[in-house]
């Protein structure tokens, strides 16, 4: 098979399913057999530049936006996985881990879920399984297969996009005030009566169905609140697209996934419904990407305005391509998304010298980086950390930090570069994805060897970093 040429056929397939298009009318509006389409679709076959065009045109998108690869993430997570002890012995290459990714993406996936389940046996800490032990519960197989759908769809949704859309038409025809106008549309069609009350601790909202009555707890801070009443409609107003979207989706169909499924698209819906898609991608436009402004704006925390920024990807009307992702201070990434190609871990640990980290000291501020992938791949990124918890005295707290970019080309569009020579290499931080899979033998931050070498010690000497000598 003939691999030369980009290999687009995940992102044909996934634009056509969007748009609920069938192999065979699609190939019969390119003028092309469906037989053909499939080993498109597949990567057996190299795309033409005129059909390109007619892809790219069909689907209301640039021809770039197409032939930009969809399969970044999965070689990544690809490469992570290899890197894991287990293979140690296995003498993969790069070039190997990627041509799987890019030949067989259906297949690399399902290694993925093998090893994800493989790694909730050994408790995800590297310890050989034990039979005499029931295994974990299955929420982290759970949130990955939710991680991968999202990745699979880039975070956009165009059924619950359009059915946001349709019920903020409602509520701005009514009131002029959103938050009053959301509240009054729940009261008017649903019948449903929204209160503050003290709830338990950790609980945002809670509805009674005896009364229809949907409680908001009162300590949350406004742009929660109001994005937990938005949750309430989006469950009443959008659940047959969320159901027809689960149900057309790969997700597993027991366990934890579709409960959780469901909560990740009402929350879609939730900001779709708060930031609607043409103002807010005019607001980034006009403004820059600034997050605060966009936040003062619309209503709406630093965190859920960079989530939504991800999500503006309609044909005819992106936003930057960016990617996204949550850590706590302890390093465990809660939420993670790419469509700027940046590769995020999957399992193991990120890394410390990628300003997510660093921006847990300098809290409240954006912190701004140039970072660069082992890849020689540069990217423009921002962070900043953030602190969740009730507005009552010694109510616990959350220490979050939020990290967004894109690739160094998009930078300029970005408020936060203004100021700084994107070209200068001396502002180019070098970060890698994990100790593990790092090439970088120089670095001073490492915890871990990379899975493909081995010390080498010289008795004589004090090593400040044990891991900056390795054959």
């Amino acid at each position: 098979m003939d691999k030369a040429g980009p290999q687009i056929g995940g992102k044909i397939r996934r634009l056509r399913r969007q748009k609920h298009v069938s192999q065979a009318d699609l190939a019969n509006a390119l003028g092309i057999s469906a037989s053909y389409l499939n080993l498109l679709e597949h990567n057996r076959r190299n795309i033409t530049v005129p059909l390109l065009f007619k892809l790219a045109g069909h689907f209301g998108i640039e021809p770039g936006e197409l032939v930009e690869s969809d399969e970044g993430q999965l070689v990544g997570d690809l490469m992570e996985l290899f890197g894991d002890d287990l293979f140690a012995d296995s003498d993969l290459t790069n070039h190997e881990i990627r041509d799987l990714a890019f030949s067989n993406p259906n297949a690399s996936r399902a290694i993925l879920r093998l090893f994800d389940k493989y790694q909730e046996t050994r408790g995800g800490n590297g310890q050989t399984p034990r039979t005499d032990q029931p295994a974990p519960t299955g929420y982290h197989m759970a949130t990955e297969a939710i991680s991968d759908f999202i990745q699979e769809n880039a975070n956009h949704f165009p059924a619950l996009e359009a059915a946001a859309e349709r019920v903020r038409h409602d509520i701005d025809q009514a009131s002029d005030n959103f938050e009053y106008g959301m509240k009054s549309y729940l009261a008017n069609v649903f019948g449903i009566e929204c209160k503050l009350a003290s709830l338990p601790h950790g609980v945002a909202q809670r509805f009674d169905e005896n009364i229809s009555r949907l409680f908001i707890s009162d300590v949350l801070a406004p742009e929660t609140a109001l994005f937990a009443v938005a949750h309430r409609l989006a469950i009443l107003s959008a659940e047959h697209q969320i159901n027809e979207i689960i149900d057309q989706s790969t997700l597993p169909e027991e366990g934890d996934a579709p409960l959780l499924a469901r909560n990740v698209l009402a929350s879609y819906f939730s900001a779709a419904l708060v930031m609607p898609y043409e103002p807010f991608l005019r607001a980034c436009r006009e403004f820059r990407y600034d997050v605060e402004r966009i936040s003062r704006r619309f209503g709406a925390s630093f965190e859920q305005v960079c989530h939504r920024m991800t999500t503006l990807q309609r044909p005819g009307a992106q936003g930057i391509p960016m990617h996204l992702v949550r850590t706590d201070i302890a390093g465990n990434i809660s939420k993670r998304f790419s469509l700027s190609g940046i590769h995020i871990p999957r399992h193991s640990g990120a890394c410390p010298r990628w300003n997510i980290y660093s921006a847990f000291l300098q809290p409240e501020k954006v912190n701004i980086q140039i970072s660069q992938m082992p890849d020689g791949e540069t990217y423009f990124c921002i962070a900043k950390s953030i602190a969740k918890g009730g507005y009552r005295h010694n109510a616990p707290r959350r220490h979050l930090s939020i990290g967004l970019g894109c690739h160094i080309s998009h930078g300029k569009e970005m408020i936060y570069a203004d100021g700084m020579d994107l070209k200068d290499m001396s502002q180019v931080v070098p970060i890698g994805v994990g100790c593990r899979i790092c090439p970088r033998l120089e670095c001073g931050q490492r915890a871990h060897p990379p899975a493909d070498h081995r010390f080498h010690l010289d008795s004589s000497q004090k090593l400040e970093n044990l891991y900056a000598k390795m054959s």
